[in-house]
């Protein structure tokens, strides 16, 4: 029977999952009661997330939403009613549908929208008066529709607070000089115009200021330069930062229409970018000694070998920066780039070259960075022996780096790291993390100015004194440590999470120490002694740990969460879960209510029994003013009597002999005879026995006669029974 309440238990309760699940609160679909969809999707922060939901139309969603995701759908069209009443809307995300009319009037009422995105649907031409009414709107995102023109009239004309513009797509054949009315500054500007065929001179030239744009005119670049030199040339200024996508040079460009405009730009990003030998030349000499501070290419394919003798000359001494990642060598074999591109390297104090499958960097190259502070190399195919090539045992190298940046690559000796870093006689920052190693050797020598080391995300056990004592900030997050024992007098910021620590390193050893984050370890418990080791520490995370959650654990750490501490506790309470006892497994520590029945098991034993003790004390005095005892003496003598006479009858009864005497007599008196039935009838009737019953003498029968007569008739009674 149990185990059928049991199933049962567990039948209706399945059954009340499932209806929660699949009821409105969790946020599927149901059918309002004029037929549309609705979507209760939201959380507290009147955010309703309705994305990829399969609706065919706009669903029904509460007025008071501030942000409506209704990305990922099949919604083919807006109606006039659709969206009225949601005056508080802030964010309208349509990104993603198959958008292909919008009614006038549908956005009318959305006075207090902010940010519009309309990108990746299915609208062939744009209506002004969608816009008429958002004058406050500060994004809008047109992107990837197919309409090949912005319209008539401007369709921009009365967003007069727009920050972020974003349009354009494989069907965008022109831009008219007009199409931008009303506009007229902007935070970041997006034009996708791949198959432009059409750009009136001055179309963006009244934009001012334009904090960055991007531009993906592949087209253009390629057939029509002089048409893409015009559209660059609307948008280049010094303070604004140029992003170009998605261009594919395959041959040489002429770099004429170019001239202008390039010198105005001063922070350039290429993005997918497509080259072959004539064409980095080209892209060589139209950078020519223009003051261009930094240069950033992401997504390089270069189809050619390398064969750049001609950009030898190129003046790059005014740019500080050059980055370069996901770079893509289609004839790898036969490619000579380490030769060629000693002119990228002469003058940046900046370089990075990251995912580009470089297996080494000689002293011929690191040679020639002179002025080379930062150089990130991470994410390559560098290993402890090409390592050891990048710096020259005679020639000083590398002697202005401060940062270097070598993680990702497979590196597995630390020796061999060491070694190369103690000819950086200027390098405080040293990152290696995501590499091979998997131990250190017992001692190393480092740089004295090192003050920066990350090794996280290798395979480290264990930790020796190979470590530089001068660091100020060390991260072994997520090793394979279980502890962490040296001694590092000016470490700041001890960073130890993703290990298997099962308690705090010990504080002595790191007096300055003012940050440690020791995340998802095995960490049971800590208190206000381990904090204390630690003299400087302010800020701790500690959290998503598996916690014991015992009274001293959750008070302690109660009132460090509050900030009643010197302590600040940075991961917030919601990091902070019990994993025991088995009841709270799961619960916030936070919320954790224990008794004190459990908190304080010695204090509460000793108050209940001091308390039983002085009620038992109460009640002993208070029987003793009653008499009680007495009364219970006297009860349990009459019990006693009144047994041991039923005994004998029984007896007597089964023997057949005649009656015997059980008692003289049996006396009952108050208090106020007491000293009477003691001082004088109990000795009389102690001296006495007799076999007769005699009732009680009424009040006025106690008089010395009856006595006297009383005493007559036991003694006739005793020499009868002799």
């Amino acid at each position: 029977k149990p185990q059928q309440n049991n199933q049962n238990f567990m039948r209706h309760l399945m059954i009340l999952m499932l209806i929660l699940f699949f009821s409105p609160i969790w946020g599927e679909t149901v059918n309002s009661d004029d037929g549309r969809p609705s979507c209760s999707r939201c959380d507290l922060h009147l955010c309703c997330n309705c994305s990829y939901n399969g609706f065919t139309s706009i669903p029904v969603v509460t007025d008071q939403a501030l942000v409506l995701n209704l990305s990922f759908n099949n919604i083919s069209m807006v109606t006039q009613d659709d969206l009225t009443g949601h005056v508080r809307l802030r964010v309208l995300d349509l990104h993603g549908n198959r958008l292909a009319a919008i009614h006038p009037t549908a956005f009318d009422s959305l006075w207090s929208l902010e940010e519009l995105d309309l990108s990746d649907n299915l609208l062939t031409v744009l209506n002004h008066r969608w816009f008429s009414k958002l004058e406050i709107l500060l994004q809008l995102n047109l992107l990837n529709n197919p309409y090949s023109t912005l319209g008539s009239p401007p369709l921009f004309l009365g967003l007069v607070r727009l920050r972020r513009l974003m349009f354009g797509g494989p069907d965008l054949k022109e831009l008219r000089k007009e199409d931008l009315s009303g506009v007229t500054n902007l935070d970041e500007l997006t034009v996708h115009g791949s198959n432009l065929a059409r750009y009136d001179s001055g179309t963006f030239g009244n934009i001012w200021p334009l904090g960055s744009v991007t531009l993906s005119l592949r087209g253009p670049f390629s057939t029509q330069p002089m048409m893409a030199a015009a559209l660059l040339d609307d948008v280049c200024n010094p303070e604004t930062q140029i992003t170009l996508l998605d261009i594919h040079w395959k041959y040489s460009f002429p770099i004429q229409p170019f001239k202008e405009s390039i010198r105005r730009i001063r922070n350039l990003s290429l993005h997918n970018l497509l080259m072959s030998d004539e064409a980095t030349v080209s892209l060589m000499a139209l950078i020519d000694g223009v003051p261009l501070r930094s240069l950033s290419i992401v997504g390089l394919t270069l189809t050619g070998e390398g064969r750049w003798i001609h950009a030898n000359w190129t003046d790059l001494r005014s740019m500080d920066e050059f980055f370069v990642s996901d770079v893509t060598i289609l004839d790898v074999l036969k490619f000579a780039m380490t030769v060629q591109i000693k002119f990228l390297l002469q003058h940046q104090k900046k370089l990075s070259i990251i995912n580009s499958k470089m297996f080494l960097l000689s002293c011929y190259l690191t040679k020639l960075m002179v002025n080379t502070q930062y150089l990130d190399v991470s994410d390559n195919l560098l290993t402890d022996l090409t390592l050891s090539y990048m710096v020259c045992d005679d020639v000083e190298t590398l002697q202005k780096l401060r940062v270097l940046n070598i993680s990702g690559n497979p590196l597995k000796s630390l020796s061999a790291l060491s070694h190369l870093a103690m000819k950086l006689t200027r390098l405080t920052h040293l990152e290696v993390s995501r590499t091979g190693y998997s131990s250190m050797p017992p001692s190393c020598s480092w740089p004295s100015t090192l003050r920066y080391l990350n090794i996280s995300r290798a395979k480290l056990t264990t930790t020796t004194p190979c470590l530089p004592k001068s660091l100020q900030v060390l991260d072994l997050s997520y090793n394979e440590l279980k502890e962490f024992v040296l001694v590092l007098p000016f470490l700041r910021e001890l960073h130890l999470s993703g290990n298997k620590f099962l308690r705090l390193p010990p504080g002595g050893s790191y007096p300055n120490l003012q940050t440690l984050t020791i995340q998802s370890n095995t960490l049971n418990i800590f208190g206000l002694s381990d904090l204390q080791s630690y003299r400087r520490l302010e800020n701790l995370e500690a959290g998503y740990n598996k916690f014991v959650c015992s009274c001293e654990f959750v008070t302690f750490l109660r009132s460090q969460l509050v900030g009643s501490g010197d302590i600040k506790i940075k991961d917030g309470k919601h990091s902070y879960v019990c994993d025991s006892p088995l009841y709270l497994q799961g619960v916030a520590v936070g919320q954790v209510n224990l008794s004190i029945i459990q908190c304080q098991p010695v204090l509460f034993v000793s108050v209940s029994c001091g308390v039983a003790l002085f009620l038992g004390m109460l009640l002993s005095v208070l029987l003793w003013r009653c008499h009680a005892f007495w009364y219970l003496k006297m009860t349990w003598a009459w019990l006693k009597a009144k047994r041991e006479s039923q005994q004998r009858r029984r007896q007597r009864n089964m023997e057949g002999s005649e009656p015997l005497l059980s008692y003289d007599a049996f006396v009952s008196y108050s208090e106020r005879d007491a000293s009477w039935v003691e001082n004088f009838l109990v000795p009389e009737m102690e001296e006495q026995s007799s076999t007769t019953y005699l009732e009680w003498p009424q009040e006025e029968d106690r008089r010395p006669e009856f006595w006297r007569s009383l005493r007559n008739a036991l003694k006739r009674d005793d020499e009868q029974e002799n």
